[in-house]
């Protein structure tokens, strides 16, 4: 289903639930126009930026969960292939960012949590350590959160991160993309390229 990824070796990835605010992060990042919308799933296909004249692309791949107007099957599909996507390019991604609203992650996660069920934004971020894919957890949002060091520990505690969160300021970025406040997650990112021995990368973060 897509198809359409560039030919460049190293990659970041933006992944999350619709309407998290991952095409407003990938416009703070890029500097280029992505579409954005109220509408949930505005995103269908994933958006690939490579932009720059380095070997270097960052995705916007499609949001998951609820989506307006979206039959039910087909909100699968795009969630089978997300999974596949990071599966067949998992060599290539030098960092894995799921983002998060630090308004709603909590209560989503604990809505779809059971026995039976992991939820699938907790499910992400298990498959991209599962990969060796570098991850980090971009909480968006954070201008509408009040108890923001309680709710950051909770958000750490639900992806399986021992609490306090700000033991994992590489791994959890509390970001307001909106706002352009996002200098956490690209200092998380380029620890990232540093590990990767990819400080070339690091002038686009």
């Amino acid at each position: 289903m897509f198809e359409n990824r560039p030919n460049r070796s190293d990659e970041v990835v933006l992944v999350g639930r619709s309407n998290v605010g991952k095409s407003t992060l990938m416009r703070e990042l890029t500097g280029h126009s992505v579409p954005t919308g109220q509408k949930p799933g505005v995103t269908r296909q994933p958006n690939h930026f490579d932009w720059a004249s380095e070997d270097f692309v960052i995705t916007d791949l499609p949001g998951f969960g609820f989506m307006s107007g979206v039959e039910d099957d087909h909100r699968e599909t795009i969630k089978t292939s997300i999974v596949r996507y990071l599966e067949d390019n998992a060599d290539s991604i030098i960092a894995g960012v799921l983002v998060l609203d630090g308004k709603a992650a909590v209560d989503i996660i604990d809505r779809h949590s059971s026995e039976d069920e992991i939820p699938h934004v907790v499910e992400l971020f298990y498959l991209l350590e599962e990969l060796g894919i570098p991850r980090i957890a971009a909480v968006n949002k954070m201008d509408k959160v009040e108890d923001r060091d309680e709710r950051l520990d909770d958000i750490a505690d639900r992806l399986g991160l021992l609490p306090p969160w700000k033991q994992w300021q590489d791994t959890i970025a509390p970001i307001t993309a909106k706002q352009g406040r996002i200098q956490t997650l690209n200092d998380a990112v380029r620890v990232r390229l540093e590990d990767e021995k990819k400080e070339h990368l690091k002038q686009f973060f």
